[in-house]
This record gives structure tokens, sequence and C-alpha cells, in this order.
């Protein structure tokens, strides 16, 4: 799946689009996305100069955005609808993301309970490890 084809899941847009691409999808199980990481990306201005690293809370929103796509393709009518975040838990983050990598958002589903759903989210670069976190999101109608 496609960056256009991702827009039409999530509301996002540049800059606060993070996920560039869907590589893998299981419906109402899994999915994995990619988010190229630019030296262009606005935050590298202050986080930090002269030592460019994503902030990690930007890596917890892509694996967020990635849990988006597989949750509003779980519903009928998801131009209808919006998806909002009600908590992370077990966030940790294991090493820095620079520019130049490229994150895999693996996300896998711990329990559906539409309208609410949980998460288990892992971020890699290559085969390392860089961040993981459980995430807890509703499905709403958009007002």
């Amino acid at each position: 799946m496609e960056v256009h084809e991702i827009m039409q899941y999530l509301p996002h847009r540049y800059p606060l689009l993070l996920v560039d691409r869907i590589i893998e999808i299981e419906p109402k199980k899994r999915i994995v996305g990619l988010k190229n990481v630019s030296v262009n990306e606005p935050f590298f201005q202050g986080h930090f100069p002269g030592h460019p690293i994503m902030p990690g809370v930007l890596i917890i929103e892509a694996m967020a955005q990635t849990a988006g796509v597989l949750s509003m393709q779980m519903v009928d009518d998801p131009a209808s609808k919006v998806i909002y975040f009600m908590s992370i838990d077990k966030a940790k983050f294991r090493h820095p993301v620079h520019p130049g990598d490229q994150l895999r958002l693996e996300l896998e589903v711990l329990k559906i309970r539409v309208p609410i759903m949980k998460f288990e989210g892992t971020a890699f670069v290559g085969e390392r490890k860089v961040a993981e976190a459980q995430l807890t999101a509703t499905i709403t109608d958009k007002d």
C-alpha cells in the first residue's frame, strides 16, 4: 500500500504523516509499515542540531499511525470515522534513529473489542529493535 492509499485511512498529512508504505497486512491480526527517515524532516532542526535523532515520541506516533491503518480497515465507511489513541504502555526506546534510517513498524493485534483495539508494536532499523510499546485506540464517528 502506497502513501496515497494510506492517506485514505488516516487524517494525517505532512509534516505529521509518518508512514510511507504498508508492506504487509493480515486483517485483524498484524501490519508492517515503513517510514523513511530523511535528513529533511522538520524535527531534526531542533532535535538535535549537529546530532540529529528522531524523537522517541514520533517513533511511537509512527507505530500508532501504522496501527491506525489496520484499525480503519476493520470498520465500514472509514471516511466517516476517526481513530484516537487512548493509551501508550510499556514504551521502551532501545537505540537512536538517525537520518537515512528506515523504520520498520510491526504491530500485532492483542485485543479487539470494537470500537477499542489494543496493539503490541515494535520498531526496527534493519534487524535492530529501536523501540517498542503497547497502544490502545478507539474508533469514533467524525464530528
